[in-house]
């Protein structure tokens, strides 16, 4: 992790001032600790998804296994779909994947890579377990919509800083943060329940235990169901700070008028 850190001095910066941004608080060996953390996240994301052609229903206990999973399957029992609001916690690569192999697939949102074979790559392990990526483009929402309609289930990261154009601001570990608002719009416009969900690494257990909570209320106040979502995001990163991908400039768009954090 050390070499990793020396390689990427950009990277550690912005974690740095993401540091000071949201945890003041701390102390330098503490914000080293989640620095440490965080890589540590990092390599276990490649990690495991080095193993996804290995991993299937026989042995997907060994990896990983539920906490709150009848918070999803009460969100399902609606009959609107579910809208899983997931982030940069943990391994969330590997939560869509084992939840597939668990329960059933799902749809995951994600942008396509640059690199064209790598971007190949990637979505043939992400559907290994029976998912389907939808990329962001201008032709996912329809897809996704349909999936809702058929009461399935999507996950979407919306940890993303976005720029000012296409998002709102909301409160972020006492900083406003730019983020999509066509999350909670989307949700509101299909009737979707949103639950927040994201799959944790436990040490004590040597596995993952993947996290679905109570469903986030939405009340067709964008702002409003918006700052909702995010602040379960928050709560759930500051019981696992080490575990969420602080080299991201998350705080980089600012409202007018405000100079760059960055």
């Amino acid at each position: 992790m050390a070499l990793l850190d020396l390689a990427a001095p950009r990277l550690r910066r912005t974690a740095w001032r993401n540091f000071e941004l949201a945890m003041p608080e701390l102390d330098r060996d503490a914000k080293a600790r989640l620095l440490e953390g965080c890589w540590m996240t990092l390599a276990r994301v490649a990690a495991m998804m080095a193993q996804f052609p290995r991993i299937g229903k026989r042995n997907i206990g060994d990896f990983i296994r539920y906490e709150g999973l009848d918070n999803y399957r009460q969100a399902k029992s609606r009959g609107r779909g579910v809208l899983v609001a997931t982030a940069h916690l943990g391994n969330w690569e590997f939560s869509a994947f084992a939840h597939a192999l668990m329960t059933e697939p799902m749809a995951v949102v994600a942008r396509p890579m640059d690199n064209p074979r790598l971007d190949e790559l990637v979505t043939r392990y992400r559907t290994l377990s029976g998912n389907r990526v939808l990329g962001r483009g201008q032709d996912f929402l329809r897809p996704l919509v349909e999936t809702l309609r058929a009461n399935g289930a999507a996950g979407i990261l919306v940890d993303q800083n976005v720029t000012a154009d296409r998002g709102i601001f909301v409160d972020f570990f006492g900083r406003k943060a730019c983020v999509e608002s066509g999350f909670a719009r989307l949700a509101h416009r299909t009737g979707a329940a949103v639950v927040p969900g994201y799959a944790l690494w436990s040490d004590e257990e040597g596995r993952y235990v993947l996290h679905f909570e109570p469903e986030v209320p939405i009340t067709g106040d964008a702002a409003a169901d918006t700052q909702a979502v995010h602040s379960r995001l928050e709560a759930a990163i500051r019981r696992a700070p080490e575990q969420w991908l602080w080299i991201h400039r998350r705080w980089k768009t600012r409202p007018a008028g405000e100079p760059p954090l960055y």
